[in-house]
């Protein structure tokens, strides 16, 4: 009876044991993940040089730099663009708000024949890419769960399309 009784505390403080050691390594693993994502990177200088000799008019800067990508919100001739960079200074892209009403013909009529067109139209934008691609980013709804970025090249034709929240 007593090896039992013995075995019994041994069982209860394996299990004890066990809880213990499973709180500290969610307790560090908890630690580990805030520390990392409190973590701030310095905007690599190279990206401000680029920025600067693109956009020498630039207004009103804010950097912000995510690790993978750094981009920059900043005035311009009266309209608020975003370009983001690469973390070794390179260009990528620089977008802008467009209104619907002001897109080229041929993109309205190429979203007008795509199979999105019965959808409500929330939002449009305007992305320059290098080699002078100009990009067109029409976000539609179809309900508030279905919610699409649609691209159109400058001749309308649709060339990508992606679900977003």
């Amino acid at each position: 009876m007593a090896l039992f009784l013995q075995l019994d505390v041994l069982i209860i403080k394996h299990k004890r044991m066990k809880r213990i050691c499973f709180s500290l390594i969610v307790t560090g693993l908890l630690f580990i993940s805030t520390a990392a994502f409190s973590q701030v990177t310095k905007v690599p200088q190279i990206a401000k040089d680029n920025f600067a000799k693109q956009y020498p008019k630039a207004e009103n800067v804010d950097w912000d730099n995510d690790v993978i990508h750094v981009t920059v919100q900043f005035d311009q001739a009266g309209e608020r663009l975003t370009a983001e960079y690469s973390n070794k200074g390179i260009w990528k892209s620089t977008q802008k708000d467009i209104a619907y009403e002001k897109l080229p013909t041929a993109v309205v009529d190429g979203f007008k024949k795509s199979k999105y067109a019965d959808r409500e139209v929330t939002d449009t934008k305007m992305i320059y890419y290098p080699a002078d691609v100009i990009r067109y980013r029409v976000k539609v709804e179809k309900n508030d769960i279905e919610k699409k970025y649609v691209w159109f090249d400058e001749n309308g034709r649709l060339i990508r399309e992606s679900i977003t929240l």
